[in-house]
């Protein structure tokens, strides 16, 4: 069986359909599969040993170099390499093609290997140019044959920036968990002892995590749709803000960092008419970024109070905080702050929060400060019961 699984393994690698790139500590290349070999048209021989700035563009190397060392000697995690940056690599004759490349890494007796996953992108990259140039030329039409047409255009113009900063957030988001699978999934084989349980619990935990993040991802994608399309519906109804909040933080506990703790206080009466449904949403949005956004050993306080027929729900952690520029975009679909750029995250949660206050006609506000936390406060002024 342990054979079998290591051929299958084996088969998934040097079959993939993606370029799949293994290297050591000190740069060099242990492991190559066959699709990379034929992206960069090498043999298996010519690469293996050699760094991996081999396979990059002379002009980046210095710099690359230099970041694959802090990548290593850091805290290495499975991300998207170069996020809002053009890749490119170079074949061994010295053509140049546009890639994609997620890093991951994985350690044995050995030490710690990184895993690069290659997608070549020539193809999107062309197409994406001839988008372009077919739109601006149908923009040049349009206005050319009517001017009345002007503010449907502008609309139109908006939709396609959308679609566009959708496909790419998407492809970012959605590739990252996707090679954490693959390369866990790769793994789990090689550890065929039963004292290698632990580690095999640990690389099926990243499977579940990584398949959890698509889930909640797609998620927030379908939710903008159905906000944007004005397919939501508000269902009213009493709710006991004090139980339902205890639940989420109860549901959130497997989050929390290393001594990471939420600090929740209830004031008032404990019913409220809302959604409960989008209530929770915004409250697990909320704490979620509160949790991913703050260090360890920091406290999350969640206070909440119904008095004289308003509902007031107030969060504060103590994380990395908005720049005041920032502050003036939070709400924006696909908008994320520039010190949190390396954080997994689709920049659609808060936007997501802002619109289902809004459909329950509330008011949401932030105060931040850059290393010393954020609060937000949402108020409900009526009960939503006439």
């Amino acid at each position: 069986m342990i054979t079998e699984k290591n051929e299958a393994y084996g088969a998934l690698f040097n079959n993939a359909a993606i370029g799949i790139v293994i290297v050591n500590a000190r740069g060099e290349i242990v492991l190559v599969n066959d699709y990379a070999l034929r992206q960069f048209n090498y043999q298996e021989s010519e690469l293996i040993g050699k760094k991996i700035e081999v396979l990059i563009p002379s002009r980046y190397r210095e710099k690359h170099t230099s970041h694959r060392h802090e990548y290593h000697h850091s805290n290495p995690y499975s991300r998207p390499m170069g996020l809002g940056m053009d890749l490119y690599g170079i074949t061994k004759d010295g053509k140049e093609f546009p890639v994609e490349v997620s890093l991951s890494t994985y350690e044995t007796e050995e030490g710690r290997f990184a895993i690069a996953f290659i997608n070549d992108i020539s193809i999107r990259k062309q197409a994406e140019l001839e988008l372009v140039k077919l739109n601006e030329e149908l923009e040049k039409k349009v206005i050319q044959r009517t001017r009345s047409l002007s503010d449907a255009l502008e609309k139109e113009k908006e939709l396609n920036e959308l679609k566009s900063r959708f496909v790419s957030m998407a492809s970012h988001e959605f590739r990252t968990p996707l090679s954490t699978i693959l390369s866990s999934a790769y793994l789990i084989a090689k550890y065929t002892h039963t004292e290698d349980q632990h580690k095999r619990d640990k690389h099926i935990q990243r499977i579940v995590s990584s398949v959890n993040m698509l889930n909640d991802t797609l998620n927030d994608f379908l939710s903008v749709g159905k906000i944007e399309e004005g397919k939501i519906q508000v269902r009213f109804a009493e709710v006991n803000i004090q139980d339902t909040v205890q639940s989420l933080i109860q549901e959130l506990q497997p989050l929390l960092k290393k001594d990471q703790k939420i600090v929740y206080h209830h004031k008032g009466e404990k019913v409220y008419f809302l959604d409960i449904s989008l209530l929770k949403h915004i409250i697990m949005n909320l704490l979620s970024n509160a949790i991913k956004f703050s260090t360890e050993h920091s406290k999350i306080y969640i206070d909440t109070q119904i008095e004289n027929e308003k509902f007031i729900l107030s969060l504060q952690d103590e994380g990395v905080g908005i720049s005041q520029e920032d502050q003036q975009h939070l709400f924006e679909r696909f908008f994320r702050g520039e010190n949190v750029t390396h954080i997994q995250g689709t920049g659609l949660g808060l936007h997501i929060v802002a619109k289902y206050v809004e459909l329950m006609h509330g008011t949401i506000t932030c105060h931040s400060e850059l290393n010393k936390g954020t609060r937000f406060t949402i108020l409900f002024s009526k009960k939503n019961d006439e």
